[in-house]
């Protein structure tokens, strides 16, 4: 593969991290702007809502840093971004097994909706930066 393509690559995945980081702080704030204007008291929503928000904002610094640093790749540079990548699939699936955990203990201990949203929240963050970082890997394809 050549420099510039997977830097063309590279700037396509950034955008697409872009895309669903800023998705995630309007859902998240239009949701708890909708729960506060009606004044409805909904545990789960508000939970799930705080989540999204809070993950986009973060997807969103890394996102822009990680654009700063951009530049063009040799074979070794490929190889370790593919590490990278690799490592954080395999985090993403962590934050994901993390939530669902969070929803099954909320769910069973006393039945709390906030822990509930809040687990879907994360589930859902973790398994899209999963599919984003996949993505990319399937992409740049196997190294030769």
């Amino acid at each position: 593969m050549w420099a510039d393509t997977l830097y063309a690559l590279e700037q396509g995945h950034l955008l697409r991290l872009g895309v669903w980081a800023a998705a995630s702080i309007v859902g998240g704030t239009a949701l708890l702007a909708w729960l506060t204007l009606r004044q409805v008291a909904a545990p789960l929503v508000r939970h799930f809502a705080i989540q999204t928000a809070a993950w986009g904002a973060v997807n969103a610094a890394i996102a822009l840093w990680a654009w700063r640093g951009l530049t063009m790749r040799d074979f070794a540079g490929t190889q370790k971004l593919l590490s990278i990548l690799w490592l954080n699939t395999g985090l993403d699936l962590g934050y994901a097994a993390v939530g669902l955990t969070l929803v099954i203990v909320g769910w069973q201990w006393e039945r709390r909706m906030g822990a509930v949203g809040a687990g879907l929240g994360v589930v859902l963050q973790g398994l899209a930066l999963a599919l984003l970082d996949l993505r990319l890997i399937l992409l740049i394809g196997p190294l030769r």
